[in-house]
């Protein structure tokens, strides 16, 4: 049985270590914190939402994402997201100011604390920003010289223990997010995966971009798959029919199935999510909304995405993706609208 089987054999717990209640250290002494009790029902599936921010992530460590996590696990979520940033410069260097100045950042402790005061497990899941840079995107993400690998390896390592050593509550850690042209390096990505597993025994997992999955050479030394699911389920833009959207998620459950089996691994969907877009079903990762019937497609997508989740024995259970803490929606990808709100509901709250 693996690390995680054991967590697929107990409800609602699934990728992190089991306690009745979050631990809170004070000082010298820990002190355990009662969950609250409510509508997190026992289910033996991660059913999480990534709780995103229009800043760099102080919107986190605010009474609004306490009020958003309680809205949420009222809809059934078990676990929550967040996605603390580094900026990548073009020469390979990750930094992050909060390393300098020590201490941990209250937008970092406190969800976690929060979170498991509300009987919810917390996912820390990094990304690199790549605005202002030359990349457009984190999977494009790759350097000209041994020198500039060299500066990245060193200085994203020395950030993910950071992270890791800031947040020892956190339930479970993703090691890396999109990074498509980073992944060649084995042995340096081997590396970086030693050191956290010797500072946390929490289960970890590398978020793979859904066309790369497949090229991941490091899937061995970690406890599931994890895939950002952006796989097109219709074949053109417009309004995908029911038996078609059923059709695709079995087929790409189907692949994506034979190749964790052939590493005795389960998958998690570190990503899914269907932006409101008449073009939703044919290119689910396209940030431009709007379009025929919009708000339709998108709710076909997601419930169907919902059932095939359900009904797969293979996936452990899938983050969505997103929701902002408080008044605040963004722009695209918003399950916050009634629809949405709705189809969660009934997908997860049963």
């Amino acid at each position: 049985m693996t690390r995680f089987d054991c967590f697929l054999a107990i409800p609602v717990l699934l990728l992190g270590v089991i306690f009745a209640g979050a631990v809170q250290a004070e000082g010298d002494r820990t002190t355990a914190i009662r969950p609250e009790t409510g509508n997190v029902r026992e289910s033996g599936k991660v059913k999480g939402m990534t709780v995103s921010c229009a800043t760099w992530g102080w919107e986190w460590g605010t009474d609004e994402m306490v009020e958003t996590m309680r809205e949420l696990r009222g809809m059934g979520v078990n676990w929550i997201t967040i996605h603390p940033y580094a900026r990548i410069r073009g020469d390979g260097e990750v930094s992050n100011g909060y390393q300098e100045e020590g201490g941990a950042p209250a937008w970092l402790t406190r969800p976690i604390d929060e979170a498991h005061r509300l009987g919810l497990k917390i996912l820390i899941k990094p990304h690199l920003a790549y605005w202002g840079s030359r990349f457009n995107w984190r999977g494009e993400i790759e350097f000209h010289t041994d020198a500039e690998w060299d500066r990245f390896f060193t200085t994203y390592g020395e950030w993910l223990a950071w992270l890791v050593d800031t947040c020892p509550e956190a339930d479970a850690f993703v090691i890396g997010t999109e990074l498509d042209k980073t992944v060649r390096f084995e042995k340096r990505w081997r590396a970086i995966i030693a050191d956290v597993r010797r500072r946390t025994d929490r289960p970890i997992t590398y978020a793979a971009n859904w066309s790369d999955y497949a090229a991941v050479p490091f899937w061995d030394a970690l406890d599931v798959i994890g895939i950002q699911w952006y796989f097109p389920v219709a074949e053109g833009i417009g309004m995908p029919a029911p038996e078609e959207l059923r059709r695709s998620w079995a087929e790409r459950i189907w692949e994506v199935t034979a190749f964790a089996d052939s590493l005795g691994k389960k998958i998690v969907l570190t990503e899914l999510g269907y932006n409101r877009s008449a073009d939703a079903a044919l290119q689910p990762w396209d940030y431009r909304s709007g379009g025929a019937d919009a708000e339709e497609v998108q709710r076909r997508c997601l419930a169907a995405a919902l059932d095939a989740v359900n009904e797969s024995d293979s996936v452990v259970g899938a983050f969505l993706w997103k929701w902002f803490p408080g008044d605040q929606r963004g722009r695209n990808f918003i399950l916050s609208t009634p629809t949405m709100r709705e189809v969660i509901s009934s997908h997860w709250l049963n």
